[in-house]
Formats: structure tokens, sequence, C-alpha cells
């Protein structure tokens, strides 16, 4: 399946999160859903200043795609503990009595020829509507969710969202937007990458991709190699071949004012495992900048962990061991790529990018700088 692109580039309006204390503007609860291939996630939050607050949440591993990638299909085991998971979702919703949500699953209903089958399966079981979306729409969320994270001086932004089957980068040119107005102008995009309102500053979208390999596909298609080093340098490889079409600048001069803002569980695994938290913290690891030194070599000592040191590795987890490989390979091609030697580690995705595009319609947020 070949990388998706899009036809246009540009920026419209929405509003961020403060870290200053703000009273509610409105009581109504939102909610936020994401099926992706290996996990199922939601948030429950309630409009706060420039951004929420998060009254329930749930994240549960329930592998969708797994098998996906021999069968074309979702298994029928898989489907049963995806909507076991999106039972509890549903009792969820159902007690805090949340009217506004948006429900939906990315790149493993994309490719499944049963993929609408479940869909509707899930509605009769559990009552859930959920919206396939296309990668163009996965991409933005992503980019807008991690906004509060552009540094003012950044000139062009780079924004990765590592999931379970695909990884979708995007491309900001800000250069022509006034330094203050560059995190909000990366708001303005949660109704498209194509300006709306040409009397606002906007972001140009130079170029974006989605690549059909994430960390359960790319894991999934280098399974039959058995030595470990091996099947990690072969993916890292295999990833950088498929971005080969995506080469927005090449100018090494922009380091300083070029900026990567990687998200996903990868990125604050390895953020973790640099901070040697035994217990994870957001806190510490959302807006962390680390260099490429330092994430080589926390991927390093991965390496020599081999997969059994991994497994009991507390800093990685039961959920993302077997993962872990496959998405530090993606991560690692994605550092050799590009004009930085820094990575801002974003605690956030397309749970929040949903969030922030239902407010920002709705008007419930304030406006001003994060």
């Amino acid at each position: 399946m070949a990388p998706q692109r899009p036809k246009g580039a540009g920026a419209t309006q929405a509003q961020a999160k403060s870290p200053a204390p703000a009273q509610p503007r409105s009581a109504q609860l939102y909610a936020a859903l994401d099926l992706g291939t290996n996990s199922c996630r939601m948030l429950i939050a309630q409009p706060k200043g420039s951004g929420f607050h998060v009254v329930d949440s749930f994240s549960k591993s329930v592998q969708l795609g797994a098998g996906l990638e021999k069968t074309g299909r979702l298994s029928r085991g898989s489907m049963a503990r995806t909507i076991q998971a999106l039972r509890i979702c549903q009792q969820k919703l159902r007690k805090h009595n949340v009217k506004r949500m948006r429900l939906v699953a990315t790149e493993a209903c994309r490719r499944a020829q049963n993929a609408q089958d479940f869909i509707k399966r899930v509605h009769r079981e559990t009552g859930l509507k959920l919206d396939i979306i296309e990668p163009e729409e996965e991409a933005r969320l992503a980019v807008i969710s991690c906004a509060p994270l552009v540094n003012k001086k950044t000139e062009n932004l780079l924004v990765v969202d590592i999931g379970g089957g695909s990884t979708e980068l995007v491309w900001i040119d800000m250069k022509n937007v006034p330094k203050r107005d560059r995190p909000e102008s990366i708001m303005r995009m949660h109704s498209g990458f194509i300006a709306q309102d040409k009397s606002l500053p906007a972001a140009r979208v130079v170029d974006w991709i989605s690549v059909p390999l994430g960390v359960a596909t790319l894991r999934d298609q280098f399974n039959d190699v058995e030595d470990d080093a091996a099947r990690f340098a072969l993916m890292s490889w295999f990833f950088e071949e498929n971005l080969s079409g995506f080469s927005p600048y090449h100018d090494t001069k922009a380091r300083d004012r070029f900026q990567i803002v990687g998200t996903s569980g990868t990125v604050t695994t390895v953020a973790a495992s640099h901070l040697g938290l035994k217990r994870y913290d957001r806190t510490k690891v959302d807006g962390l900048r680390m260099s490429s030194p330092q994430i080589d070599a926390v991927i390093n000592s991965y390496l020599e962990m081999g997969p059994a040191g991994r497994r009991a590795d507390p800093r990685i987890g039961q959920d993302r061991q077997a993962l872990i490989m496959s998405g530090a390979a993606i991560l690692q091609a994605l550092m050799r790529c590009w004009p930085t030697d820094r990575l801002s580690v974003a605690d956030r995705g397309l749970r929040e990018g949903l969030l922030y595009a239902q407010m920002s319609a709705d008007g419930v947020l304030d406006s001003g700088a994060f």
C-alpha cells in the first residue's frame, strides 16, 4: 500500500491549552475516542480557558490489527477484544452523560476488507458510531494537538505521529507568520490544511505523507527475522525507503529554526527510558527535548538488553515491549533524515486533536496565547 498525499496546503482557526488556571466556559463534556491498529484510547474532558480539563480516560491494548498483514481482514479474536473495550468506553460516556463526541478508527479499519461489517457490529452491540477517518484528517488532528509545543522561533516544523498501523508526517512552513502567532497558526488547521480565512497569518503545509507502516505493521513484516539487531536494522532501512518521496526541504542551514515534534507511545517510552522513570510521569515527558545522541543511547540500550531484557524493563512496560523496537526503528530513521539534532516529545495526539477541533468549532475555548 503506497504512502498517501494531499491535494493542497494551508490553515484555519482553533485555540490551544494554557497551563494557567481558568474557569470553565462550558459545563458540557466532550469525548474523543481513537481506535487504532494496536490500542483503543478515549478522553472525556471539559473546556477550560484555552484548553481543557480531563474528567475521565481509558486506554487498552486491543491489537485490532493482529493478523491483518497476512489475511487482509480483522480477526474474530481482535474484534471481540476491541468490542469488549468499547463497551467500557460506552459505560463511561453514559456515566458522564456525554453528548458531544467524536469516535474514530484509523489504519486497521482503513485497510481491512471486513471493516464496514465490524463498524456495524460495534454500533449494534455497543451503540457507538465509529467514523473511519482518512489519513489527511488523522495527520491534521495530530498536528493541532502538538501546537502548544511549537517554539515561537520555529520557521519550519515537522510533526511526526507514529501509530500502530501508519505513520503521518506533516511539514509546515511558518516563516511568514509573526513569531507570537506561530503556535496559534497551527491550531487554525482544525478544519483543513487549506487556509479558509485569508485575513489571518497562515502556516503553510509544504507537504505531508501517510506511510502505511506503524509499530505493529512494521513489526509484522519482519517477524521472520530471528536476529534482533538485524531485524532492527532492516526495519529502519525499510521505513526510510518508504520516505524517499517525502523531501520538502533538505537545507541543513535551517537547523536552528527547524523543529521536529514526535507524538506516539514510542517517543514517550524512549523519553521515559532516557529519564530513568520507573513509573511513567506525563508532566516530565510532555514537552521534553531530546538530542539525537540521547535518543541513540536509549535505542542502543534496548538492543543490548535483547528481547528478554526489554520484557523485564519497567520503563518500557508489558504493553509496549513487543512494539518498542519497530517504533525505535522508525524514530531512528526519521532522525537520520532531517536537519536537526533535537526532538520535542509530545504526550498528546489524535484524541487531543479531536477535542480541540470539537471545542473550537463550538466556540467554547478562550482565545489567547499558549
